[in-house]
């Protein structure tokens, strides 16, 4: 590509306004598509600016996994969100700058990042939900801080890469028609539960990005909405930066919305609603629009200055220079990186129950670890993910933190009716233990001599991007897996094959033949459907073999089964008789409950729940392990809350989807090497019976703010292996709209060190008065929190400041206001009437103070 235009234009004191004096409307147009193309006329290389990084740099080869943002959110570590944040620009930034500055960029290879999604978890049913940081707007927007300051970097006039908040706004479910759907808040909700994490995200965080919704809001869909985009973000929050649409948002304001007639007049609605960005090719008929008089090619000029000053102070075009350009390739997936992965799993982990000290398991004899996610990468990952290198499952890590020869292992069912789940290590058998013999070859075929040879426990991988081995090219190896198939017993068996698909730009998928006993059941490329065949077996092992053709961008390959439930519970309950302790790994799974998913089965639809508690087959199973009378600690994996009996275990933890650690930091909580710290960023509630519908989009019942029902367990919930006390508590108010000072000691009580998460919740002067200031009737909110890390016997004193803001009010009318009055305040370790802690109370005399939007 020829750099010379480029390097005119950078000697210009505004070369970006110099380019676009230069371009036609054509190009401008096509600039302003997500999938950018080259223009040599100003010297810009293509560029591609879709990229995400949830929890770790997704889609792009090896890049370090943190726990799911759920989980992340469980951590209520606001340090660790930036470390976190920091991280992904610094892989990011290593990727990016394995080639030349001017080298052509294809999805998923830019530094323009698309996360965090700090949509507000309203209801457990959305599969999204695992995507955000909880169902609190004070918890989530504080967190975004940490987050979109580790991304961008300390400096914004170069940012490390472009942090992207999305979606903006009220964007929660259910994912059926989530594409025309429109949502009616009320003005109290949508400005004190729907905005107020996006508002601390651009005013505190200093995104410089940010992502518009597919939903309307008011009849207006989201990235046509001149209120949203021009009005509330610009005007009210100061934002200056770029606005970018979710992906065909844009068409969908005339082919599902119908706002429009056409592609031309959606165009212009989302450019004249304050949309720069559109991704998807929406915009290519900018030109049209301009001719038809819809928009001025000024207006699309402002869109267009801001997408490009962005590329600028990048450092990616128009002789931008930007410091992290120095980064190496090398710094992905290094030692640090995989540590600080381990610390937040760690951190994540929420101790539900512990009746009778249960755990840490202390004493030796053997484990039984039981359940269908005890062994599957796509737990650890959850959705938006990277390639990790070395994932440690839950049963991996439990047998090096215990011994393998103390572990027992068994899939036990399948996680819902109906529902595929990997075929487990004890379902195969090669020489003389459970897996397969596994043979990669260097060509996309399986001829010659393979190059390496190994045991592969299950088939079950993610090579993104990514080769398996080292010397393989990602993109032209195969792999032959051979050995027994050995079922649990008589029945019949059904196998799937699922290569999740390279779904842009794609020519080729791979290719797959598998046998048993000798017989060929499939033979050729999968494209984007599973491909399943039933086995009839009669309990005996017989041969079997797999081979893949790897030579496209697909993303990975696993074999699935759905295997009879009655073998499958005998073989578990064999294992569990035979161990002294079973540990239960359960929960959910991204092939259940996630993004738009083709999923239809019970409790699940299009990605949603339909249902809250644990699917039947695996209560069946965990009330079968319970009747063994064996001491049962039951592991939840999930990115949502789940409803089960309590008195099914003994103890409970909740680990979310942990990342590429996630099974170490399980097995060190087991062991009591890690004592568990988090807390619950979410209500979970007893049933879905406490839930309103789940298209309602009104907070009356929802959330612990809302909700006046018993939980299962409740939001900012998570006990310790040791006990902490607080005492001193001192609340200081100056006066009505300022600041308030809030202190207390904290002890460690117990015989461990632990951390605590120190929580503060305010009752405002209105807060559970039916007919007061607002509708629906504010409980409580959360208004501060921090950790805290103290050794037995030890003390620390905790300081919050709250601001006017956190203990503010808002009415019916979206009028928010510091009410004068009385107000409680609670600091402990979860919410009032959870866990330690203790109340003092304060006084605002004087007029209610009206707040800034």
């Amino acid at each position: 590509m020829p750099l010379l235009p480029l390097l005119l234009l950078a000697g210009d004191p505004d070369p970006v306004a110099a380019a676009i004096a230069k371009m036609t409307i054509e190009q401008k147009a096509a600039q302003l598509q997500s999938t950018a193309p080259a223009d040599p006329i100003i010297g810009l290389p293509a560029y591609d600016w879709w990229n995400e990084g949830l929890h770790g740099l997704a889609r792009d080869g090896t890049a370090t996994v943190f726990p799911q943002a759920i989980g992340l959110a469980a951590t209520w570590d606001v340090p660790l969100l930036h470390k976190v944040g920091d991280t992904v620009a610094t892989e990011a930034r290593a990727k990016f700058n394995a080639k030349p500055v001017s080298a052509d960029r294809k999805i998923y290879e830019g530094l323009t990042i698309w996360s965090p999604n700090i949509n507000i978890f309203r209801d457990p049913r959305w599969g999204r939900g695992q995507e955000t940081y909880g169902e609190d707007p004070f918890l989530a927007g504080h967190l975004a801080i940490g987050f979109i300051q580790g991304l961008q970097g300390p400096d914004p006039a170069h940012p490390k890469v472009l942090a992207t908040p999305k979606h903006f706004a009220v964007h929660s479910g259910p994912e059926a028609g989530r594409d025309g759907f429109d949502v009616d808040p009320s003005p109290q909700d949508l400005e004190s539960t729907y905005t107020p994490a996006f508002r601390l995200a651009i005013i505190e965080g200093k995104a410089q990005s940010l992502m518009c919704a597919y939903n309307s809001i008011h009849g207006t869909p989201a990235c046509a909405s001149g209120g949203l985009l021009n009005d509330k973000l610009r005007k009210d929050w100061g934002f200056t930066g770029l606005t970018v649409s979710d992906c065909d948002a844009v068409a969908n304001i005339h082919s599902f919305h119908h706002y429009t007639l056409d592609a031309a007049e959606a165009a212009a609605v989302a450019i004249k609603g304050g949309n720069d960005l559109n991704c998807g090719n929406t915009y290519a008929a900018l030109p049209q629009a301009v001719k038809r008089g819809l928009v001025s090619e000024a207006e699309v000029d402002v869109a267009l200055k801001r997408a490009l000053d962005a590329r600028r102070a990048l450092g990616i075009a128009f002789g931008g220079a930007n410091p992290w350009s120095k980064i190496k390739p090398s710094e992905r997936g290094t030692p640090a990186q995989r540590a600080l992965a381990l610390e937040a799993a760690r951190k994540a982990i929420v101790l539900l129950k512990n009746d009778g000290d249960r755990l840490p398991l202390t004493t030796g004899g053997r484990i039984a670890v039981i359940g269908a996610n005890a062994d599957d990468l796509g737990v650890l990952e959850g959705n938006y993910h990277g390639t990790a290198k070395d994932p440690v499952t839950p049963l991996d890590g439990i047998r090096r933190q215990f011994g393998a020869d103390r572990v027992l292992y068994a899939q036990g069912s399948q996680l819902a009716e109906a529902g595929a789940v990997i075929m487990p290590e004890t379902a195969f058998r090669a020489g003389g233990k459970p897996g397969l013999k596994a043979e990669y070859f260097a060509s996309p075929t399986v001829s010659g001599s393979p190059v390496a040879t190994r045991q592969d426990r299950r088939i079950d991988f993610n090579y993104t991007r990514a080769a398996p081995l080292p010397g393989l090219n990602p993109t032209g190896f195969a792999v032959r897996w051979s050995g027994e198939f050995t079922p649990p017993g008589a029945g019949e068996y059904e196998l799937a094959i699922d290569i999740p698909p390279c779904w842009k730009d794609c020519t080729t998928h791979d290719a797959v033949r598998l046998w048993v006993d000798g017989k060929l059941l499939h033979d050729g490329p999968l494209g984007k459907a599973r491909v399943s065949m039933k086995v009839a077996s009669d309990g005996r092992p017989v041969p079997f073999r797999m081979e893949i053709d790897h030579r496209s961008e697909d993303f990975g390959v696993r074999l699935m089964w759905q295997p009879p439930a009655a073998p499958m519970l005998a073989q578990a309950l064999e294992v569990a008789r035979n161990a002294d302790t079973i540990v239960a790994v359960l929960g959910l799974s991204p092939d259940l409950e996630g993004e738009a998913l083709s999923v239809s089965i019970p409790g699940f639809v299009g990605g949603d729940r339909t249902d809250i508690a644990l699917p039947r087959p695996q209560l069946e199973l965990l009330k079968a392990l319970r009747k063994t009378g064996k001491p049962l600690v039951l592991v939840l994996t999930s990115g949502s809350a789940v409803a089960v009996d309590p008195s099914l275990a003994d103890a409970i933890l909740e680990a979310w989807y942990p990342g590429e650690e996630g099974g170490t930091a399980i097995a060190e909580t087991l062991a009591g090497k890690n004592n568990p710290s988090g807390r619950l960023p979410l209500t979970f509630y007893t049933s879905v019976d406490d839930l309103p519908a789940f298209v309602d989009y009104g907070m009356k019942e929802r959330t612990y703010r809302y909700f006046t029902g018993k939980p299962l367990w409740g939001f900012g919930h998570g006990l310790s292996y040791t006990k902490f006390a607080y005492d001193s508590v001192a609340v200081k108010a100056a006066g009505l709209g300022q600041p308030v000072q809030v202190s207390a000691r904290l002890t460690n009580a117990g015989n461990r060190s632990g951390e605590e998460v120190a929580q503060v919740y305010v009752v405002t002067p209105d807060a559970g008065k039916p007919g007061g200031f607002t509708t629906p009737v504010l409980q409580r909110q959360l208004a501060g929190f921090q950790r805290a890390s103290l050794a037995p016997g030890k003390s620390a004193s905790l300081s919050f400041t709250l601001d006017p803001r956190s203990i503010s009010s808002v009415a019916r009318d979206g009028t928010r206001r510091v009410l004068p009055g009385t107000y409680r305040v609670w600091i402990g370790g979860g919410q009032p009437g959870d866990g330690a802690g203790q109340w003092a109370e304060f006084t605002l005399n004087g007029d209610a103070q009206v707040l800034p939007k």
